[in-house]
């Protein structure tokens, strides 16, 4: 963390995870650049955190293939992976106090105990809680919780962190300051991050580009404009908001310009400007 760290590039290749009767993540792609912010968002059962935990280590995928700079980890221990990873219940050692909790992955890796103080002091510092090395995590609040569980994700500066929504736990007020938390460190640290949330203002916000997951593959991947302007089909017009759906019936698209029928209302565009998504097909308008 003393300079920033050069984040990991992960590849995902044709990640696949299947259980009893169920594909939960089905031969998935997705390239993540080096100090790249990238959002998994999508309804409960969309597979976006068996991804996460997959690339963490904590589930064997059925098929395919994670690597972080060209390097196959897929079989690799999640010790050995040099992967941050922050939950949303925090998941800190009750019984030990903040400094512990920090120094914890540092103490694993054997380093001198001087480094140890040193890199936890800065961990802390980078997370605004100097001075609370001493406390338990009883004796904090929910965001200080949760700042405790993004400085050992960092201290030992891993090239990817994971996040696991790390900010359902709280009340709304704390939610925005921890956004904002968090992509300070990010563009301080340079870390490579993936993070995994249902909300949509969450992930449209905070990342360089979301993957709208459905069914066990992503929907559409693109910037928070991409997904939002440019839907590529119902699904995700509806997921990202009610307010980009139009229900009416195209009458041309001649000459750049396209027209729509919406209860009695003919809506123009220029067609640059309109992006169709088809809503019903003929059959389903005939029954």
């Amino acid at each position: 963390m003393a300079g920033g760290v050069r984040g990991g590039r992960l590849t995902l290749t044709r990640l696949t995870k299947r259980y009893p009767g169920t594909t939960a993540v089905d031969a998935m792609d997705l390239d993540v650049g080096s100090g790249e912010f990238v959002t998994l968002l999508g309804p409960s059962g969309s597979g976006k955190t068996t991804t996460l935990m997959m690339v963490a280590g904590f589930t064997p995928p059925s098929e395919g293939e994670i690597a972080i700079d060209d390097r196959p980890i897929t079989g690799m221990a999640p010790e050995h992976r040099n992967i941050g990873v922050v939950f949303q219940n925090y998941a800190l050692f009750p019984h030990m106090r903040v400094f512990d909790n920090v120094a914890f992955p540092l103490r694993m890796r054997r380093q001198p105990k001087g480094e140890v103080r040193t890199r936890v002091e800065r961990a802390l510092d980078m997370v605004h809680l100097a001075g609370l090395g001493g406390r338990l995590p009883r004796q904090l609040s929910g965001g200080q919780q949760q700042r405790v569980a993004l400085a050992r994700a960092l201290v030992f500066d891993p090239g990817l962190l994971l996040m696991d929504e790390p900010l359902g736990a709280l009340d709304r007020n704390l939610r925005e300051q921890m956004k904002l938390e968090i992509k300070r460190i990010h563009h301080d640290v340079g870390v490579t991050v993936l993070y995994v949330t249902h909300d949509q203002e969450e992930a449209l916000t905070m990342s360089d580009r979301v993957a709208l997951m459905d069914r066990g593959r992503i929907a559409q991947l693109g910037s928070a404009e991409d997904l939002y302007e440019r839907p590529a089909s119902r699904f995700v017009a509806e997921f990202i908001g009610e307010s980009n759906l139009l229900d009416g019936r195209v009458e041309s698209a001649d000459g750049g310009t396209v027209f729509v029928h919406d209860r009695g209302v003919r809506l123009r565009w220029a067609a640059a400007d309109a992006y169709l998504v088809p809503m019903s097909t003929p059959r389903q308008e005939a029954e």
